[in-house]
């Protein structure tokens, strides 16, 4: 959705090892755009289907709901009150972002479109930024949308007219996971999927290893080269991480990170690099990974500490910066993940 300009969700994630063959067959690879970045799917199949034709439909008709990059999108509709019918894809995004909204206290939140756009880092590059424009989009923000059902129609009722949304902290992870129920409706078991860097993996390869993730190791700029901080196997469950490295502002000498502080209005400030949350759902790991990068590391840490038994805070990786080097803080649920 947006990665080509701004990774919002993850600053990368890499796979590795993904050769192999079953009963004589090698893995069906499917490559492609779509949300303004790179998809890859990989799977093996006993039919030797190539999903490439439906994986695409099924990204586009995405877009034309949830991209802020497609000018007749449901969301640039919405957005522009010019439509308030809604299909039941925008509704589902809706509900899960008001009610991660909730869980977070604030911390994410899809109201924030108007200053993401301020910022430069939405479909439009321009930063118009200015103390009195925060004050007066953040009036706008925090403001969370309810779905209404009228007679089988889907009504979305913002709470100002002004209120604009922005699902990129959540989108990516979502069509991930349903780029993976439709490959299960295929009756494909053994796959992984990444879509701009949200990851979910099931099963495992031809050989029966598991499949193994990397977690990019911060850059200082947005042209380094990538490096893998750490790798991890992932079976069954998702990954994405969410960093300020490499999509950031400069002005005056200053550098403004892309992670917008729904409370403030402004770039968040503080010494986390980057965040990549485990979760069976791709979508919660990015909304929770968005969040822990707004709540910066001592506010996640407590976060965890208060919901150690949900689902996407047991395994969580920080990479933050103390006095000028690089630190990392893993919980043990990452720990066992942790390939050597």
């Amino acid at each position: 959705m947006h990665k080509t300009i701004l990774i919002a969700a993850m600053a990368a994630i890499m796979l590795q090892g993904c050769m192999g063959k079953k009963n004589g067959e090698e893995p069906i690879r499917i490559n492609g755009l779509a949300q303004g970045t790179y998809y890859s799917v990989i799977y093996y199949d006993e039919k030797g289907r190539n999903l490439q034709g439906e994986i695409d439909s099924i990204l586009k008709d995405f877009d034309q709901t949830a991209s802020l990059w497609v000018d007749s999108s449901m969301i640039r509709r919405v957005n522009e009150n010019k439509d308030s019918v809604v299909n039941e894809l925008f509704a589902t995004l809706t509900e899960l972002s008001t009610e991660m909204n909730s869980y977070t206290s604030g911390a994410f939140d899809c109201t924030v479109g108007g200053l993401v756009k301020a910022w430069g880092f939405s479909f439009s590059d321009s930063v118009t930024i200015s103390d009195e424009m925060v004050d007066s989009l953040l009036r706008y923000t925090g403001k969370q949308p309810v779905i209404v059902d009228n007679g089988g129609r889907k009504i979305v009722r913002k709470g100002s007219p002004e209120v604009t949304f922005d699902f990129n902290a959540i989108a990516q992870g979502y069509s991930t996971d349903m780029i993976c129920r439709f490959l299960e409706t295929k009756g494909i078991e053994n796959y992984i999927v990444d879509i701009g860097g949200e990851v979910r993996a099931k099963g495992a390869k031809a050989d029966g290893s598991r499949w193994k993730v990397g977690v990019e190791k911060p850059s200082k700029s947005s042209e380094s080269g990538r490096e893998v901080q750490a790798s991890i196997y992932l079976q069954d469950q998702s990954i994405v991480t969410s960093g300020n490295y490499r999509k950031y502002r400069e002005k005056d000498g200053v550098r403004y990170s892309h992670t917008i502080d729904p409370t403030t209005g402004r770039p968040v400030e503080h010494t986390l690099l980057s965040v990549s949350v485990v979760d069976t759902a791709a979508w919660r790991a990015d909304a929770l990974a968005t969040a822990f990068m707004v709540m910066g590391l001592e506010k996640s840490l407590k976060f965890i500490e208060e919901h150690s038994e949900d689902p996407g805070t047991r395994a969580v990786y920080f990479i933050y910066n103390e006095e000028g080097e690089n630190k990392t803080y893993s919980t043990p649920g990452f720990e066992k993940l942790m390939a050597e």
